[in-house]
């Protein structure tokens, strides 16, 4: 057992339970979760986010489309132009959000790494809608593109989905808690 294993008790003379680890901190103080409950902005993070990953399905099915036929440029364009629209409006609102319960605007410690994950979404999101606009690259690179920022938004969301499963775990009475 190492010691960031035990509790600060343990630590300082109290008896250690081997194999016995200190519990995660919450994830919300009960003022931030007060705030976050009472924020309309989790409303529409909540709204956003499913939105945004069925727009996510359509185009990923039309880029993947596009680069294995050659046909459906402009609808597999299209689609990721709405994409990065969608991304920049739940980017925005979550920023938003996480003024309101959090304090800050970005990089509460709370949400840390999932938002240094979100800035490179955003970046490569980005980053195709300037090589469009500037036609810089072959339509199939700006594809590949577009492909690199669907998969660094699925580490993104996967990073989400385990916060709020252990938002709500952290939630759930004791005892009642489904693995």
């Amino acid at each position: 057992m190492r010691a960031n294993d035990l509790s600060p008790a343990d630590r300082q003379g109290g008896t250690a339970v081997p194999g016995a680890r200190r519990a995660a901190a919450p994830l919300y103080t009960p003022d931030q979760r007060e705030r976050r409950d009472s924020s309309a902005w989790t409303l529409v993070q909540g709204v956003l986010a499913p939105i945004q990953f069925l727009i996510f399905l359509v185009s990923l099915t039309l880029v993947l489309r596009y680069l294995a036929t050659g046909d459906g440029v402009v609808a597999a364009t299209i689609s990721i132009m709405v994409k990065t629209g969608a991304l920049y409006a739940i980017m925005i609102t979550g920023a938003i959000w996480e003024k309101q319960v959090f304090g800050r605007w970005l990089f509460a410690p709370a949400f840390f790494w999932e938002d240094v994950v979100s800035m490179l979404v955003l970046a490569l999101h980005t980053a195709y809608l300037v090589a469009l606009a500037r036609d810089f690259g072959s339509e199939a690179g700006r594809m590949w593109l577009a492909l690199a920022a669907y998969a660094s938004y699925v580490v993104n969301a996967a990073q989400f989905l385990i916060k709020l499963r252990a938002a709500r775990l952290q939630r759930a009475p004791a005892g009642l808690v489904a693995s």
